[in-house]
């Protein structure tokens, strides 16, 4: 039986680096679905005057994500996607209509065509939340080294932690999954990818609580 788990996670938290590794691991009966990378109509508008065009640009954004959740939905295989529709209106839109970008009545606006729409949508199997603190999200970003993420400063990823738990504290579709990354280095050490996968397995085979324990990850790093 086909099986559909969202990664979810802050930027630079490994995502797309834990979709790739986790298809690799899981077989062929897995696809990734990554951040598609689409060229936004608004962006550069957005850029120049982020109160005019900020509500134009999330909702080009959230038109995209959906068409991509769809697709996903009727997919014949197993999707690990990176980044879930949930995220660009609970985490960005939200981000931007809190520091004034977005007036109060396009917001609501944003909200109501969001929320009506993801009633027809087929949730995820499972949300895989990545977290990590600040400095952790800082030092993987500067070391990837990605030219137009050289301005991303630690408040404002701070502020987007901030939502996402808000968000996932109260996301109640499907069951969620939290992995602590700050000391999970999926990539240096296979036994902690292994310890991710078997989590993955316990919460889709219906275990309901699943804990990532210190003595755990820690005997999965040697």
């Amino acid at each position: 039986m086909k099986k559909y788990v969202a990664v979810a996670g802050n930027i630079g938290v490994g995502k797309s680096t834990l979709v790739k590794l986790l298809c690799q691991k899981l077989g062929p009966g897995w696809e990734p679905f990554y951040e598609p990378v689409t060229e936004n109509p608004y962006l550069a508008d957005f850029y120049a005057d982020m109160s005019a065009w900020a509500f134009h640009s999330q909702v080009f954004f959230l038109t995209h994500r959906l068409r991509i959740h769809h697709r996903i939905s009727i997919y014949p295989t197993s999707v690990l996607q990176d980044r879930s529709v949930y995220e660009d209106a609970e985490i960005f839109a939200q981000n931007l209509f809190l520091q004034g970008y977005i007036h109060p009545r396009d917001y609501e606006t944003y909200r109501e065509l969001y929320e009506t729409l993801v009633q027809f949508l087929p949730p995820p199997d499972l949300v895989i939340y990545l977290r990590a603190e600040v400095p952790t999200l800082l030092t993987r970003i500067a070391r990837r080294g990605r030219e137009y993420e050289r301005t991303i400063t630690g408040e404002y990823l701070g502020s987007l932690n901030k939502l996402y738990d808000k968000w996932i504290s109260g996301f109640t579709l499907c069951p969620v999954l939290t992995v602590p990354t700050d000391h999970l280095n999926y990539v240096a050490h296979p036994g902690h990818l292994n310890l991710v996968a078997h989590k993955i397995e316990e919460k889709l085979t219906g275990k309901e609580e699943v804990i990532f324990e210190p003595e755990e990850m820690a005997r999965a790093a040697d």
